[in-house]
């Protein structure tokens, strides 16, 4: 799932980059869905536009846990959130990296507009999607050597 994630949301980056203009806007599905091609310096709803950095070093903590605990996973279900959030968190750390206006700092290619509500990515969609899975799984007591609360293996 990580790899699946993280080509997903450069390849689609990488189409955005090289078939739009910044600041363009393509109907899908008129009124409810839209590529808008912009570069976001911030975190969701481009909170903190001042603060990349910080975003940075938060996206390389959460990767490294998240590659740890992969390493450790006995549970394919934790694998594939895990793995949806991994591939998600290094899309945009990349981004944040090697993207201008520097290294660090970069800006986020967000291209997926849904009106009344926000302009985001492919990784976004996995980091949501991983983090949904997640709670899920730690609400049914599933822990990540796939065993239950309970001690019963899955």
């Amino acid at each position: 799932m990580l790899v699946v994630a993280y080509l997903l949301d450069q390849g689609t980056k990488y189409w955005v980059e090289q078939s739009m203009t910044l600041g363009q806007t393509i109907d899908v599905i008129p009124g409810l869905l839209h590529w808008h091609y912009i570069l976001n310096p911030g975190a969701a709803f481009s909170i903190g536009e001042d603060m990349t950095w910080v975003f940075t070093v938060i996206q390389s903590v959460v990767a490294v846990v998240a590659l740890v605990l992969i390493l450790r996973v006995r549970s394919l279900p934790w694998a594939l959130a895990l793995g949806g959030l991994a591939g998600g968190v290094l899309g945009n750390l990349t981004d944040r990296l090697f993207r201008p206006p520097s290294f660090g700092q970069g800006h986020v290619v967000d291209m997926i507009w849904v009106p009344n509500f926000a302009v985001f990515n492919v990784a976004d969609s996995f980091i949501c999607c991983a983090m949904v899975a997640v709670c899920l799984l730690v609400f049914l007591g599933r822990r990540v050597d796939g065993a239950h609360d309970d001690g019963r293996r899955s």
